[in-house]
């Protein structure tokens, strides 16, 4: 499965400081894939026009039941704001059943940093995994 490429919905200023979000999300079994995928491409296409997003990216591997997101924003508000408003929010409440683990992380970078890597976002993924299995140990 392709990587849908960075996407840029607003333009970010030059000079100023955008929110990170990375996350990672294997869903409980391959009968799962298909209505996550399908729900995601619903959320792909509303934080194409959500006020405060700067950019968007996804990675979708069906055969390993995992999928990530990467995205910048105006700031946490403007996140949250996105979160909240349907579809999105209804589609996380819909898929938390079929969630087997999730991990997020968020962090701050100057605009002139945008696009993020995938492999600075992975690499930030891996280490808030680790934190959390500490947290959860």
């Amino acid at each position: 499965m392709p990587t849908l490429p960075w996407t840029v919905p607003n333009p970010p200023p030059p000079h100023g400081t955008a929110f990170v979000m990375a996350s990672r999300f294997e869903v409980r079994t391959l009968k799962d894939v298909p209505r996550f995928f399908l729900r995601s491409l619903t959320a792909w296409k509303q934080v194409r026009s959500a006020p405060g997003a700067y950019g968007a990216s996804l990675i979708a591997q069906p055969a390993r039941r995992v999928f990530y997101t990467l995205s910048a924003w105006q700031d946490r508000d403007a996140l949250y704001a996105y979160a909240r408003t349907e579809p999105h929010r209804g589609i996380m409440t819909s898929l938390h059943p079929t969630m087997r683990t999730s991990t997020f992380t968020f962090w701050e970078v100057d605009t002139t940093g945008l696009p993020i890597t995938w492999d600075d976002a992975r690499r930030r993924l891996a280490e808030q995994a680790r934190t959390d299995a500490v947290g959860d140990a």
